[in-house]
């Protein structure tokens, strides 16, 4: 299953600024497919726990965002149009930054196997 999610709406940034992040539920990464005004790394993991969904650097898996309240492993996986708040992180990764939005933009629930993706090939770390 991959979800595609919109964060946009956040603190200090201009209008305009958004990021699309495709979230892929079996391999437990995402990847950037679309931003303006805000830095967002290509690619990285996600971990699910109480708040929500985290979104891990690529390297030493510190919190980039967390999406909370958004549950990828709910049985059927979350609603289109489902919405809420990103809290971005400081680069260190300990530190609240801002905050934002999220929402769903739409679910492929069909397998995927992509066949040029920036992680192919990738050890699969990500999977705790």
């Amino acid at each position: 299953m991959r979800i595609t999610v919109k964060l946009d709406g956040f603190e200090g940034a201009r209008d305009a600024a958004y990021a699309i992040l495709w979230l892929d539920k079996e391999t437990r990464r995402w990847s950037r497919e679309g931003h303006q005004s805000v830095d967002v790394p290509d690619w990285g993991g996600l971990r699910t726990n109480a708040n929500g969904t985290t979104i891990c650097c690529q390297k030493g898996q510190q919190t980039f965002c967390v999406l909370e309240r958004l549950d990828v492993d709910a049985p059927g996986g979350p609603d289109e149009g489902l919405e809420g708040r990103v809290v971005w992180y400081t680069h260190d990764g300990v530190g609240a930054e801002a905050a934002g939005r999220w929402h769903v933009q739409c679910i492929d629930r069909d397998k995927i196997q992509a066949e040029h993706s920036v992680f192919a090939g990738e050890q699969d770390a990500w999977t705790l």
